[in-house]
């Protein structure tokens, strides 16, 4: 076939081509420049990907761009990593070091995780995953790993043709490798004298040689991230499909993670809820990667959000006039906060009152705060402050928060209080809201308080980060009833992942948040779910915790079938409805 006759088939029919998930792998950097085995990139094509070579450097720009114009990282094979790195002193059994690699690799690989990007590791690419996320690698396994094993050091450096096994390893069941492979048992090759030792706390080894080396390591968090001891590439060379479910699965984790990613390029996303504005006079550097808050300019743009209401939390106090005057000045205190920060980073966010505004700046590709108050004790006996805060731009005011005010009773009345709904002043605090056009949020609120204020209000009303009852019966929570009453009229309800209102016994992780999700969606309809995340509020779990891993959630429910206009529903069109909705009934 000549160039000319191949060029017409490429080309025969419209679209010309289609866009494959494309995959980053690692290039080795040896005497000749930067290499990379055939194995690697053949295993990728053959998977339905398109692999890329990314050369050693460890510019952090150029990693970042890098990382832009991928779906997927393939950490390669080669040499061992410079113990001097992870805080360890050279062992006088270290192998070769490639130092042009190392810092690359290790900044790469927590970049791409900072992303929630899909990786896998091979061999060296396993025990860099380890090493840079917080795990701990052997530097030689016959010397550190033999001193407290249990079994006989078996050969971990075959003699063998690459393609061929040498030894067998043990899966974990229940874990994704062993749902990947379908297997408890599987055969490997094996050319290491360096392992994984420890894990760390976001990893797990799910897969152990008769020696009990590590073979295997995954996402301890539900992530896509897998990192094998073995070199499953080498078996594609030789007609051996045996390891092409890895490869396949990597495919399929860029094509999801490039879907959602496509997918929060067109849609608002909003968390209805986050405390953070409480950190700022904590010497917060809101343009840094923080790892003091939850939510940062770093991590909001990682997780593909767009828009964060940030709230001014106001713990009750007294219902005294002093205690009615230090709320008043925190609250204040917290939104100047929020403004001075919009202030100072204003080529990346902005403050958004509406939801024009939020769209306004996603266009110009910056990041929207909206303003809020948690407790209506900021209020105290002071109505008039309601049209002062409207001024301000707020979008909702929570009624209360734990134990009962002026306004109303909460779903979790302090010792002694009753359990009661919205006081005479609290039915002109709601209609104050309305007339004003901020939103009143029942999240917190008792049931008949709830009850009350939905039949009193004029416009729909929001509960900002609430999950389900049914799942989880927590007082914060809301009923099946309560869920079916605030659809009827037309509100919002934002599952929240406060790990105590998503399961009573266990550790709650994302499975948990997406359960409740799901079913709110089926008990209220999706037009009336939203996301608050009560961030930095001790809002957060284990894959989803923090800003940069909420795209987790849109992957999970790509995952689920929700199409596009029902992810943008979720994220954003439901709040926004509503706040529109409040805006546009205001009489001043």
């Amino acid at each position: 076939m000549t160039i000319d006759t191949r060029y017409t088939a490429l080309h025969s029919s419209y679209p010309a081509t289609r866009r494959t998930p494309v995959v980053g792998i690692t290039g080795n950097y040896g005497d000749k420049g930067c290499e990379l085995a055939e194995g690697y990139y053949e295993s990728i094509i053959r998977a339905g990907a398109t692999p890329v070579v990314l050369p050693p450097t460890d510019n952090a720009d150029v990693l970042a761009t890098q990382l832009q114009h991928i779906d997927a990282l393939l950490l390669s094979g080669g040499g061992d990593i410079n113990p001097l790195l992870l805080g360890q002193e050279p062992s006088p059994a270290l192998h070769s070091i490639n130092a042009r690699r190392d810092m690359c690799e290790l900044l790469l690989t927590r970049m791409a995780a900072d992303r929630q990007m899909p990786i896998l590791g091979i061999c060296r690419g396993c025990q860099v995953i380890a090493a840079a996320l917080g795990g701990k690698v052997y530097q030689d396994i016959a010397t550190e790993h033999a001193t407290t094993a249990a079994h006989t050091l078996i050969k971990h450096s075959q003699d063998l043709d690459r393609s061929c096994a040498s030894h067998s390893v043990a899966i974990s069941e229940g874990s994704l490798l062993h749902g990947i492979f379908g297997t408890t048992v599987l055969a490997v090759n094996s050319f290491h004298h360096q392992a994984v030792s420890h894990a760390g706390e976001h990893l797990s080894i799910v897969a152990t040689a008769a020696d009990g080396v590590a073979e295997a390591i995954e996402s301890a968090e539900g992530k896509s991230i897998i990192g094998v001891q073995w070199h499953p590439e080498t078996f594609c060379l030789a007609a051996d499909d045996s390891m092409a479910p890895l490869f396949r699965w990597l495919t399929a984790e860029a094509a999801l993670y490039s879907k959602a990613r496509g997918v929060h390029s067109r849609i608002v996303s909003i968390d209805t809820h986050c405390d953070t504005p409480m950190w700022f006079d904590h010497d917060i550097h809101f343009d840094h990667r923080e790892a003091s808050i939850l939510v940062d300019l770093h991590k909001m743009e990682a997780g593909c959000l767009d828009a964060s209401v940030m709230v001014a939390y106001i713990p009750q106090g007294p219902l005294t006039p002093e205690g009615y005057a230090a709320a008043a000045a925190l609250a204040e205190s917290r939104l100047q906060g929020v403004r001075r920060l919009a202030e100072h980073h204003s080529h990346a966010v902005g403050i958004a009152r509406t939801a024009a505004d939020i769209r306004r700046l996603k266009a110009e590709g910056r990041r929207a705060i909206v303003l809020g108050i948690e407790n209506g004790y900021a209020i105290g006996r002071d109505i008039g402050r309601i049209a002062a805060y409207a001024r301000q731009g707020l979008a909702y005011i929570t009624l209360c928060h734990n134990g009962n005010n002026d306004i109303c009773g909460s779903a979790r009345p302090r010792e002694g209080e009753p359990e009661t709904g919205l006081t005479d002043y609290g039915r002109d605090v709601v209609r104050e809201l309305n007339r004003t056009g901020i939103l009143a949020d029942l999240s917190h609120a008792s049931r008949q308080t709830f009850a009350d204020t939905l039949e009193l209000s004029r416009v729909p009303v929001v509960c900002s980060h609430s999950s389900a009852y049914a799942l989880c019966p927590h007082p914060r929570n809301l009923t099946d009833e309560q869920l079916r009453a605030l659809a009827r009229q037309g509100g919002v309800a934002s599952v929240t992942f406060y790990h105590g209102f998503l399961r009573q016994d266990g550790l709650a992780t994302i499975n948990d948040a997406i359960a409740h999700l799901l079913h709110m969606v089926s008990v209220a309809g999706i037009e009336h779910v939203g996301i608050g995340t009560d961030f930095d509020g001790d809002g957060g779990v284990p894959g989803l915790a923090s800003a940069s891993e909420l795209i987790n959630i849109t992957r999970e429910l790509l995952r689920r079938h929700f199409t596009e206009a029902q992810l943008s529903m979720l994220w954003s069109g439901n709040f926004l409805r509503v706040l529109q909705a409040a805006q546009d009934a205001a009489t001043v």
